[in-house]
């Protein structure tokens, strides 16, 4: 990965309408793609009934969008690098809005499933593209507040998506869970395509780098494979899990040796020897893993442990992403403020003092302390996303910021799907049973401060890792100095 400091880039966007335009397009793409995957959630059990299928089945609704995402996200990345950013974007979001349609009128669980996939390729696009964007037209002065707002209208999406099904289904039927998606889908083209700048026109049109098709291909696989390898099974991993990380095991060396000798590979694995992109990655990774656990492990406490009803669970877990929601923007501010380097390291202290937080005190507090911790956790978070997606995409070159946003995506789906089998199966593990559902509540809360214990050493370690990051420049420049030094 190169500096951007001599890399072609398109024209800044000047007037101040046209940057609210081009952030409200960025904006309400990263919301529809977000609140594509939790509208869903809430309409499986209704799904199962309209389509007399069995969750098994149904749950190929949200696992079909999630795999899309998941292993196309850096594939269309590195086409938006070739191709030109705003196209793609453009016929990213006029392939969700098309598949929202299809969604909405699919007369079979197949076709809905298919319908599904064809959305998520849609969203995979609008998820690595928007940051690439963020880094072409705003100035470095004004990033973080741009990748803050990213992450607030992202939360807003998870956030918004179960009250919003539910009343939507309540109302109108599961189809109009996906129909939603249209009129806020033709808003965002019309916003992308008039405020977005155009695509830099290449002088010689027969120099443009040629697309990795094969190293697309077993990247694919290599997610696939991993995804329903940590998804499949429930919690209950057998042979068949086993099987898919063999594959993926293979896969992933395939990928490399064909990476290696590729004239335009999909990913140049010497990006991956870059100090900031793989420091960025692996925290990413790890953070994720960590705030998937809040989603897996809180219900559980809340209900089984405290005795709460479904509808006080909810509002409890609806804390996380409002408080995310609210101090979003404020985040990217601060990382404006201070510099991408020391808000990251002061995001990873937030957080590992709120996981810390959710390992002690609601044992002893109960709501309130799980309340208060979550308080502590998610502002963390949110200051760690915008100041890694800010320091990543920095220093990122202009003809790679596509792929680099679609590594930096896929780290973190990678996270949430990696936290939600592995901690889901130490929540368990911790609690002395095979099914947390029905284990009593004197082992659940043990369970959660277990696990969260775990939560503590990860954040811990990617502390570590972002201050080992930013150390070693600094002692290798003492080293320098001293060596000259008669």
């Amino acid at each position: 990965m190169t500096s951007a400091a001599h890399d072609p880039v398109p024209p800044p966007v000047e007037r101040a309408s046209a940057f609210r335009g081009a952030l409200a397009a960025l904006s309400l793409s990263m919301l529809l793609s977000s609140l594509g995957t939790s509208v869903a959630n809430v309409g499986l059990p209704t799904l199962a009934q309209a389509f007399d299928a069995s969750f098994q089945q149904v749950q190929w609704v949200v696992l079909a969008y999630l795999l899309a995402i998941t292993t196309l996200i850096v594939s269309v990345g590195r086409l938006g690098d070739i191709s030109g950013r705003r196209r793609l974007l453009l016929a990213g979001i006029a392939l969700f809005t098309a598949a929202s349609i299809a969604c909405g009128i699919a007369p079979t669980l197949g076709i809905l499933i298919a319908a599904r996939a064809a959305q998520g390729l849609g969203a995979a696009a609008m998820m690595a593209l928007t940051m690439a964007f963020v880094a072409d037209i705003f100035p470095k002065t004004r990033t973080g507040a741009a990748m803050g707002l990213l992450g607030t209208m992202s939360a807003i999406g998870t956030a918004l998506g179960p009250s919003l099904g539910g009343l939507l289904i309540a109302g109108a039927g599961w189809r109009a869970i996906f129909l939603i998606n249209v009129p806020l889908g033709l808003l965002a083209l019309l916003l992308a395509f008039r405020y977005l700048p155009a695509d830099l026109r290449r002088e010689r049109p027969d120099q443009r780098p040629g697309f990795d098709v094969s190293g697309t291909l077993l990247l694919a696989l290599v997610l696939g494979a991993y995804a329903l390898a940590m998804t499949i099974g429930r919690g209950s991993p057998g042979p068949a899990n086993a099987a898919l990380l063999l594959l993926a095991a293979v896969g992933a060396g395939l990928f490399v040796l064909v990476e290696a000798k590729a004239a335009s590979p999909l990913i140049r694995l010497s990006m991956l020897r870059n100090p900031a992109l793989s420091t960025g990655l692996i925290t990413s990774a790890l953070v994720s893993a960590v705030m998937m656990s809040t989603l897996v492990v809180g219900p559980f406490y809340l209900s089984r442990a405290l005795g709460l009803d479904a509808a006080f669970v909810g509002l409890l877990m609806s804390i996380g992403p409002i408080v995310s929601t609210f101090s979003g923007v404020p985040a990217g501010r601060l990382v404006d403020r201070l510099g991408a380097g020391t808000a990251v390291i002061i995001g990873l202290m937030g957080m590992l003092a709120g996981s810390l937080a959710l390992a002690l005190l609601p044992g002893t507090f109960g709501i309130g302390g799980y309340v208060a911790a979550i308080a502590v956790l998610t502002p963390g978070y949110q200051l760690f996303q915008a100041a890694n997606n800010t320091a990543i995409m920095a220093d990122a070159g202009a003809q790679q910021r596509g792929v680099v946003s679609g590594l930096l995506n896929l780290s973190r789906n990678l996270g949430l799907i990696t936290g939600a089998s592995l901690m889901g199966a130490v929540f368990a593990m911790a609690s002395g049973t095979g099914d947390v559902a029905t284990a009593p509540p004197q082992a659940v809360a043990p369970g959660m401060s277990f696990t969260f214990a775990i939560a503590v050493g990860m954040i811990a370690v990617a502390l570590a890792v972002a201050a080992i990051h930013q150390a070693v420049p600094a002692v290798r420049k003492l080293l320098t100095r001293s060596s000259r030094e008669p």
